[in-house]
């Protein structure tokens, strides 16, 4: 999984992560319900090049934004799509110039995919409240 993050990150494209998958039962009928992390990476040079014989305060400074895909499949033939937004998103700094620094960002991203882990792990967890409302507004609409 590390190999196609940072493989992602290189070519500059938002990453999926790993799905987490659960089941739920409403109203008697199943739901499955699949949550998908995915990073998107921004790059943003600050700084400038010393004179010859001085430190450089070139930069890259990194963002590393997580959103989260949900889709839930109803029995009854429902599907709910969401996206969630991460509120505190990943960031670093290298020193040096952004396109020579895409490998070491890449990995660095790629060091913390425990916390995106995590992250998706905890909107799933809170998103079941907002699940349940969407398909008990779903069958309502279908039975009115």
């Amino acid at each position: 999984m590390i190999v196609s993050i940072v493989a992602g990150l290189l070519l500059g494209t938002p990453i999926a992560e790993e799905a987490h998958r659960v089941q739920m039962d409403h109203r008697g009928q199943q739901v499955d319900v699949t949550y998908r992390s995915e990073v998107d990476v921004a790059h943003k040079q600050v700084g400038a090049v010393g004179a010859p014989g001085r430190p450089s305060a070139l930069r890259c400074a990194w963002t590393a934004s997580v959103d989260v895909h949900r889709e839930a499949r109803h029995a009854a033939g429902h599907v709910m799509a969401r996206t969630i937004s991460a509120d505190a998103p990943l960031t670093g700094s290298r020193p040096g110039w952004c396109d020579t620094q895409r490998d070491a960002i890449a990995k660095d991203v790629a060091a913390r995919s425990g916390k995106v882990r995590d992250h998706l792990l905890a909107v799933a967890a809170r998103d079941q409240d907002a699940l349940v409302a969407e398909l008990d507004a779903a069958h309502d609409r279908v039975r009115g």
